[in-house]
């Protein structure tokens, strides 16, 4: 019997004489694979020798760290997180501020294209659609703003009211919008019977001739004869604050407060209109109100996964069953998740909104890490040692489990990486890499412990809730009915017989699993069924990825209920003919005399409505039968002492910047013009395309200007920086695997797990585009985590597949599902559950959470169960049907030919 092992170990190194390349990188794929799972096999031991310490430790740590958190600070600044902050538009408007800041535009504060520190603002509305320029609606509009300025916030023994915090223009008094001198001139003409009088849009003339522009003010316009207004659905107010030290910002921001009750309780005063009011911190709050408005929601999404992860992990048999491992597994979680809460709050960070979404990533990052435990506990002999049992369950499941959290560690290590332009993904990536790393070692230390308990009352045969000893089956057929029920055990003591591990079969999700779904998954009827579902599910991904839109809209991260909706509502539906407006700026001296200049600015700005001193200028000059090509001298001479002298003219002054060159030579440096672009309601996305012609018009011109509106520093270069850390973590998450192929067991595990992996993406992002979610910084955090949950779930059932020998393809893809499949059907059950209470959440940024982290939760769920056990059927890695075994006639033949192939095989080793 010698020769024949003899011969075997010669033949191994015949292979390896033969393919050494092949051999060896196997050989150390076995080797690492093997060390890892002894030292894994160790800390199991290490753990199960040190329950105690292990249990309390983490708990301690928690409540040390978790008191912290009790005073966490609140990010308020949302332009900092949510714009990207390297855009060209960013330097734009640093620019735009040094040339023109606040105290220069005075007459000219359009509210789209300039929203100061501290402001109030209100759009009125009448229900009925009725005409807000008719007498009655006048009167209640220009009652309305007398009692805005009426408004008094009592601060320092003194009363502040719209007259001492206001913006003052050079005549020190308040400025207001032109739409208010439009209703009182209007309302003077009708008192005294003239008709002369009459409104045009987008710009009127008021009775000192001078032109304004209204389009911002006047919404839901009717014209008639040309540009006439006839009637106005609705009127917008803007009343402008100084904010110029702390004293003045306390008291604007008490005088915003007592403008938005003040316009409230107008609007039940006068319930024929309808008001929607906006403050300068509405954006800001509204943005922190999902916080708020999402607590019972998530109170209640905690007790649906406690509830769900007890009943799933309790069977029939009172000592086997394990609901308190259900329950300790979500307290686990929670205990990782505080003390990185206090660790973040320690270390500085500032809480917002989007960290709604980071206890839904690590419950399901720990979720399946915990089942997967359990599920490899009821895989092992009742008759080891807990300490055996212990280290063989660490050896199963903190291998794949480690992986998979470095994985997380890499992709959203990547997201946190200065590379990341928008604030409030990279703090995000930040914060979860924290909260990923604590569930890591508590699941490994504090649930491992709590593991090693419940072993010790299995083995012991105690109650597992009561920790009662359960009767011997003599006694307990003494008791009454009840006490039968919930002493339930299949008691194996007195049997010298190893324990088979059917003993957990009673559960009803591991019997559904073994009895009915293995076969039904594996029937060569359902399998062709399975692909054309595949199919169809690519063609609807295919089709709603070639709709992906980028989202920029912030009304998407705030509360439903809110007043940044109501009033973003109403704007775009009585605001956005003429909208918005954009700072046309040029930053060097250029020769506006020249006839050619002056073509090209016109170009520049054609198909604008123009609110430009340059323009009037050159009308102005024609009207006085004077050429517009004149010389320097001259050109400024009248544009100082003629132009910007007259009435009509002299709010014009705010957008020239004179310089002296010498004593008596001046001329422009620096000038603004402000142009209106008649969009449709989908602004949004029309302001993309703006942005991006304006922007690359002015890196080509002749004449040097830039371009701004408050809105482009959330645009410009959006797309961009949002779509960044999804494609930085893609390409390090393909780049681990690539290079992870040659140290995991069978390179093949890495394929099927890349090519799992961009089909779940492929189809979540489709399906995300058809459920109408755009790609936000929200969904690309959300598509961060999928490719990690992917991963999570799909590696145990992919590698114990391909790792599997001498059955068929069918029959290791029912074992794979009867070993991973549990787990895989808890995790999923669970996390749905838990998600499903955002759905009701009055929020469009937990809206977005809910679908995307649903459809990560059930397109992996529909690989795993569904499409890689079909196709695993079908595809490489092929299996070889075990061999018959040789009957003991036969044994002497073979044995006789392998000596003779051996004793050939020594001669040639010889020989070599």
């Amino acid at each position: 019997m010698v020769l024949p092992w003899h011969w075997e170990r010669l033949g191994s190194c015949r292979l390896f004489l033969a393919l050494p390349g092949t051999l060896c990188t196997r050989m150390l794929r076995q080797v690492l694979h093997g060390g890892l799972r002894t030292s894994f096999s160790k800390l199991g031991h290490f753990v199960a020798n040190h329950p105690v310490f292990f249990a309390s430790a983490p708990v301690l740590i928690s409540i040390l760290l978790g008191a912290s958190f009790s005073r966490y600070r609140i990010e308020e600044n949302v332009e900092y997180l949510l714009a990207p902050q390297h855009s060209l538009a960013k330097i734009e408007g640093n620019l735009v501020d040094s040339l023109f800041p606040l105290n220069r535009s005075k007459h000219t504060l359009y509210s789209d294209l300039q929203t100061p520190g501290r402001y109030g603002r209100v759009i009125i509305t009448s229900p009925g659609k009725g005409n807000m320029l008719d007498q009655h609606h006048i009167d209640l509009v220009l009652k309305l703003h007398t009692s805005v300025t009426k408004i008094q916030v009592h601060m320092l023994g003194f009363n502040y009211t719209f007259a001492h915090i206001c913006i003052l223009d050079d005549n020190k008094s308040c400025i207001v919008d032109e739409i208010m001198r439009v209703l009182e001139e209007l309302k003077a003409s009708r008192s005294s019977n003239r008709t002369s009088f009459t409104i045009r849009y987008p710009i009127t003339y008021l009775k000192d001739g001078r032109e304004v522009y209204i389009g911002h003010q006047l919404g839901g316009v009717l014209t008639h004869s040309k540009d006439r207004v006839k009637s106005a659905e609705a009127i917008q107010l803007t009343y402008y604050l100084q904010a110029i030290n702390a004293l003045n910002d306390v008291v604007a921001n008490k005088w915003e407060t007592k403008f938005y009750e003040t316009v409230e309780l107008f609007q039940q005063a006068h319930p024929e209109l309808k008001m929607y009011p906006f403050i300068s911190s509405s954006l800001q709050s509204d943005f922190q109100k999902s916080s708020k408005v999402s607590e019972q929601h998530l109170i209640t999404s905690l007790t649906l996964v406690v509830t769900l992860a007890i009943l799933f992990s309790s069977m029939w048999d009172c000592v086997r069953s394990k609901p308190w491992l259900g329950l300790l597994a979500v307290l686990t979680i929670s205990l990782a998740t505080l003390t990185s809460a206090g660790i973040i709050n320690l270390a500085g960070g500032k809480y917002n909104s989007t960290f709604l979404g980071i206890p839904f990533i690590v419950l399901g990052h720990g979720l399946y890490g915990t089942f997967e435990m359990l599920a490899s506990w009821r895989k092992t002999r009742e008759d080891q040692h807990v300490k055996e049992r212990t280290a063989t369950v660490y050896a199963d499941c903190m291998i794949p489990f480690t992986l998979t959290t470095a994985m997380y560690m890499v992709t959203f290590g990547i997201g946190a990486s200065p590379f990341t332009n928008i604030e409030a993904v990279r703090i995000f990536c930040h914060n979860t890499c924290i909260s990923v790393f604590f569930n890591y070692l508590y699941i490994m230390t504090f649930y491992g412990s709590n593991l090693v308990f419940t072993g010790y009352l299995e083995n012991n045969y105690q109650h597992n809730i009561f920790c009662k000893k359960v009767p011997k089956p003599e006694v307990l057929q003494q008791k009454p009915a009840w006490y039968r029920f919930f002493m339930y055990t299949h008691y194996n003591e007195e049997s010298g017989e190893s324990i088979e591990i059917s003993s957990y079969d009673s559960h009803l999700l591991v019997c559904f699993m073994k009895r009915y779904y293995c076969d039904f998954i594996t029937n060569t009827y359902v399998k062709p069924f399975v692909v054309l579902f595949y199919l169809v599910y690519i063609s609807f991904a295919l089709m709603g990825y070639l709709q992906v839109s980028e989202g920029s809209d912030l009304s998407n991260l705030v509360a439903t209920e809110s007043s940044t909706i109501a009033y973003t509502t109403a704007q775009q539906k009585y605001f956005s003919n003429y909208s918005p407006v954009i700072g046309f700026y040029i930053y060097e001296s250029i020769e506006y005399w020249n006839v050619s200049v002056q073509e090209d600015v016109l170009e520049y700005t054609k198909g604008f409505v123009r609110i430009s001193w340059f323009e009037s200028y050159l009308n102005y000059l024609r009207r006085l039968n004077v050429t517009t090509g004149l010389s320097k001298k001259n050109f400024t001479d009248i544009l100082r002492n003629s132009f910007l002298r007259s009435p009509q003219f002299s709010h014009f002054s705010d957008d020239i910047i004179f310089a002296r060159k010498s004593f008596s030579e001046v001329e422009v440096v620096a000038s603004r013009m402000f142009l209106v672009a008649k969009t449709t309601e989908n602004k949004r996305k029309e302001m993309y395309i703006l942005l991006d012609t304006l922007q690359k018009l002015s890196l080509t011109s002749k004449v040097k200007f830039i371009i701004f509106n408050p809105s482009f520093v959330y645009m410009d270069r959006y797309a961009s920086s949002v779509g960044a850390p999804l494609q930085n973590s893609c390409i390090s998450a393909l780049f681990l695997l690539f290079f992870s192929a040659f140290l995991v067991a069978d390179s093949l595990i890495n394929v099927w797990v890349t090519l799992t992996v961009a089909s779940v993406e492929f189809g979540i992002v489709g399906f995300m585009t058809l459920w109408k979610v755009d790609l936000d910084c929200i969904s690309v955090l959300c598509l961060i985590y999928g490719i990690n949950h992917t991963i999570d779930n799909c590696i145990p059932l992919i590698s114990t597949f391909v790792l599997g020998k001498d059955f068929t393809r069918t029959k290791w893809v029912k074992n794979t599902l009867e070993r991973h499949g549990v787990a895989l059907l808890q995790n999923y059950l669970c996390y749905t559950a838990c998600l499903i209470p955002l759905a009701a959440v009055p929020s469009n940024m937990t809206r977005i959470l809910f679908r995307c982290l649903f459809l990560i939760a059930f397109v992996t769920f529909f690989h795993c169960l569904a499409i890689l056990p079909v196709m695993l059927t079908f595809l490489p890695p092929s299996k070889k049907k075990r061999k018959e075994k040789k009957g003991p006639e036969n044994r002497e033949e073979i044995e006789c030919v392998e000596m003779v192939d051996s004793i050939r095989v020594v001669d040639q080793i010889t020989s070599v």
